[in-house]
């Protein structure tokens, strides 16, 4: 959730800021009221895909070769050739080279790929890639044997898809093209709502210029990175055509295609706001075209915004008809508020005409934000996090957290500058007026100056013409640099600018990291995996031949409950004519080779003819078991016999 308390102070009739401040603490009551019963009355769902399921399952060990290999997703993903590969012992293509097929659509998605046939035994890696309905690449890597576990070739790759270099390049351009708009966007609205003579000076013109130059540049290489970043992490491929053709087909690619269109009007929009409107005199035609910028600009900057809407977190997951809306208007109140911030801090440091006025319009513009930030940041969060585990057990809750602490450190600094503000503002009148006074003095030296140079050369006049205009700069800026008010106004709206830039980085990241609600249930389905797949006792039929007289038979084996710890454990020796076979010794022993335990040797009993028993066997963790018998048929004959189980 991004809020902060009005940055700005009330206006002169307002003695003291505490009715404000009493006000933020309710809000602030409140707004925790809301975000606990709304964390409290969660339901599942997902908005960052997570594989829930697979068939083989990870680390299962399977009689036979399967003909394909199906992978379960949580929500919507994309993929295309060689999304899902699945690798043979010596790291060989096991299936067939064809696309995944999608064969479940729905809240869950499940994709399959077929298996050459006569497989042989041993291990085989599935490795996998997708990217998740909202945008972001995903990817992963397991395992399963066929007979037997076996030594394999594969390494499973350590780097999740959109890592190294790329995703590097690719994470700046997304942090840089948010701060581009939020200083396209804010920095136009503190002009327009605020201080409309700001649009004829340089700083303020640059500082919006700088904004759309940066989303631009930004949007471009994403644009062009966006290939690799969801692909082959190959810095190489960003230009190639090809890649950049898909890339235009999917939703993200729309997206960037739709924020260039936009940008496109944003510059018709910044000449005219920067040439007619900044010229214009006429105080009834300027109002006029203030409005018909307001208008255009609020819809540019809407459309801007709803291309990160369309794209991310906000299309998919539970309510995507709410969430998108809800996320543009977050985006906007961030960017007024933000962008707002920032170009105040320009105007207090490098002009030195804004009043006291304008400062007062941005404390509305901050106040409306506020509720905005508190009311959205409240749905988005529930909407991502779901539960108060997530909140805390989470990577995006923690980061959440540190988001709202940060929110907490902008309120205290805040409250410094509405008493800055208070006091610039009571303060205005005054020095107009002692400002007015001065300016009568200096245009009556300048007058008698003026008819002195008259009889002068022209060019000396121009000369000294340029140095008292550099005179009476330096003296405003020296006025403005003493008066303690605004310096301490300046103090504090840097330090909330700086806080608002960490709490800007936050935001970037959060955008990038898989919500709470999809870890969970990740979380969930991985222990669902995990859980035990015998409903019962473990029953085993091994046939073994010794090689010496009599020494065929099959050995009957039967595991309960064939969970973690103790274990009653009971064998029959059948003979081939399906009679009790009497041998010599049994034995057996038990070994998880996949964490290299064991091999755990069991000494059965002799119960009966052909039959032995051992209780209390110990099973210290679940895993695919290899169960070896060990059958002596005389004093020189005997063989082992072994079986993959899985075991709790």
């Amino acid at each position: 959730m991004t809020a902060t308390a009005p940055n700005f102070g009330p206006s002169p009739s307002t003695p003291a800021p505490r009715r404000p401040l009493a006000a933020a603490a309710l809000l602030a009551a409140l707004v925790g009221m809301v975000f606990g019963l709304l964390l409290g009355s969660a339901g599942p769902a997902s908005a960052h895909a997570a594989l829930t399921g697979s068939d083989p399952q990870d680390g299962a060990v399977v009689d036979t070769a399967p003909q394909e290999v199906t992978l379960t997703f949580s929500e919507q993903v994309a993929m295309g050739d060689g999304s899902i590969r699945v690798l043979d012992p010596d790291g060989k293509r096991a299936d067939t080279g064809a696309a995944p097929r999608s064969l479940q659509c729905g809240p869950a998605m499940k994709y399959g790929v077929s298996l050459h046939t006569g497989l042989p035994d041993g291990t085989y890696t599935v490795a996998w890639q997708a990217v998740s309905a909202d945008s972001h690449p995903i990817s992963g890597a397991f395992t399963f044997s066929v007979g037997a576990p076996s030594k394999t070739a594969v390494a499973l790759p350590a780097d999740q898809a959109g890592g190294g270099l790329v995703g590097t390049l690719y994470d700046i351009a997304r942090y840089a093209a948010y701060a581009g708009f939020i200083l396209l966007a804010g920095g136009s609205a503190f002009v327009l709502a605020c201080w409309p003579r700001g649009a004829g000076t340089r700083p303020l013109q640059r500082l919006i210029a700088r904004g759309w130059m940066t989303l631009t540049v930004a949007t471009l290489a994403i644009l062009l990175l966006r290939n690799p970043y969801t692909g082959s992490g190959k810095l190489a491929d960003a230009f190639d055509l090809d890649g950049l053709k898909a890339v235009l087909d999917t939703k993200p690619g729309a997206a960037l295609v739709s924020r260039l269109l936009l940008l496109g009007a944003s510059a018709l929009f910044i000449a005219v706001l920067f040439g007619a409107y900044a010229k214009r005199e006429d105080e009834r035609e300027k109002k006029d075209l203030t409005f018909g910028l307001a208008i255009g600009g609020t819809v540019i900057a809407a459309g801007i915004a709803g291309t990160w809407a369309l794209a991310e977190h906000a299309s998919t997951g539970i309510q995507p008809g709410i969430a998108m809306p809800v996320d543009v208007l977050h985006l906007l109140a961030v960017a007024a508020w933000l962008g707002g911030l920032t170009a105040l801090l320009v105007a207090l440091y490098r002009t030195p005409d804004i009043d006291a006025t304008a400062v007062r319009r941005f404390s509305g513009i901050a106040f409306g934000s506020v509720i905005v930030l508190a009311a959205t940041g409240i749905y988005q969060s529930w909407r991502q996090v779901g539960t108060w585990s997530a909140l805390t057990g989470t990577g995006y809750g923690q980061l959440l957290l540190v988001k709202v602490g940060l929110v907490a450190v902008l309120i205290v600094i805040a409250w410094f500058s509405r008493r800055w503000t208070a006091r610039l503002v009571t303060g205005g009148a005054s020095a107009a007026t002692e400002s007015g006074a001065g300016d009568e003095d200096g245009d009556g030296e300048r007058s008698s100056a003026e008819a002195s140079e008259k009889a002068e050369d022209p060019a000396r006049a121009a000369q000294l013409a340029r140095q008292r205009a550099a005179m009476a700069t330096a003296e405003k800026k020296r006025i403005r640099d003493a008066d303690p008010d605004r310096s301490g106004l300046r103090r504090s709206v840097l330090a909330e600018v700086g806080v608002a830039v960490a709490l800007l980085a936050v935001t970037t990241v959060l955008t990038s990291t898989e919500p709470a609600r999809t870890e969970e249930e990740a979380a969930r389905a991985s222990t669902a995996v995990a859980a035990p797949a015998n409903e019962g006792p473990v029953s085993l039929k091994l046939p073994f031949d010794t090689g010496g007289e009599n020494g065929r038979g099959t050995v009957r084996m039967e595991i309960t409950p064939a969970r973690t710890g103790a274990n009653e454990l009971h064998i029959w020796i059948d003979g081939t004519d399906g009679k009790a076979m009497d041998v010599p010794e049994v034995k057996v022993a038990f070994t998880l080779e996949s964490k290299d335990i064991g091999p755990l040797p069991v000494l059965p009993a002799r119960l009966a003819e052909g039959h032995w028993t051992a209780d209390a066997v110990q099973i210290p963790m679940a895993g695919n078991w290899k169960i070896a018998v060990t059958v002596r048929t005389s004093d020189i004959d005997q063989t082992t016999i072994d079986k993959n189980v899985k075991i709790g």
